[in-house]
């Protein structure tokens, strides 16, 4: 069943985020306001090929492997991103202080936004929101910390979109975050997993103090469609 992550983009269009996918059976992406990822099922030239086909000029996606790819030179190679992806094994959520965390709906969206705008902790538009159970912390009603769900290739579900501002770090938020979201998946009956730059030494070391453990490597390429 872990090969699912081998590959979450895919399996996760494929599985629970259905409703979100565009594309074809072997190619699928997500809508464009949802999120820029696509998921092939192979990672092979034809199926970038279709992809390509697929796509209107200007199209910008982000497409994941546990293997290093060579892209066509047809598409524009924007960024190649090194990371680890890590999964959650135990059966409980790791102990920590229950935290006053709120909610987030729509009406937080624009703060959201500002926030990933300002941490970079990955792509996010004005409906990611939809994939689920964002949280955040607010300190004089203003969003200083947030965390939600991603990809979710059942039975997993990624962690994503995990950023403090940094007047507010070293409060211990991104700990309780992903705390949060853990217990949430596992109330699921899933498994928590997700997915850090290989160089960001500081969530590594919190993602292993919260029980994570490192599968491996992940890409991921970010691509654009420059012409028809």
């Amino acid at each position: 069943m872990e090969y699912l992550l081998d590959n979450p983009i895919y399996h996760a269009l494929n599985s629970a985020h259905g409703q979100f996918a565009k594309g074809t059976e072997n190619v699928k992406f997500y809508e464009e306001d949802i999120a820029s990822f696509a998921g092939l099922k192979h990672n092979s030239e034809q199926e970038f090929d279709e992809l390509y086909h697929l796509s209107e000029t200007g199209s910008t996606y982000v497409v994941f492997s546990p293997v290093q790819l060579t892209i066509h030179e047809k598409w524009k190679v924007i960024a190649h991103i090194d990371m680890f992806q890590f999964v959650y094994e135990a059966k409980e959520a790791p102990a920590g202080n229950e935290s006053d965390l709120i909610n987030l709906n729509q009406q937080h969206v624009a703060e959201m936004m500002a926030l990933v705008e300002l941490t970079k902790p990955g792509p996010f538009r004005q409906r990611t929101i939809e994939l689920g159970n964002y949280t955040g912390i607010f300190e004089n009603e203003k969003l200083v910390a947030m965390a939600g769900h991603r990809f979710n290739p059942t039975p997993y579900t990624e962690v994503s979109a995990v950023c403090t501002h940094p007047d507010y770090l070293g409060k211990g938020y991104a700990y309780e975050l992903i705390r949060e979201q853990i217990k949430r998946i596992l109330v699921k009956g899933e498994i928590p997993f997700l997915h850090v730059r290989n160089d960001n030494a500081g969530a590594i070391k919190l993602y292993e103090k919260l029980g994570f453990r490192n599968r491996g490597d992940m890409y991921a390429y970010v691509i654009r469609k420059e012409v028809n």
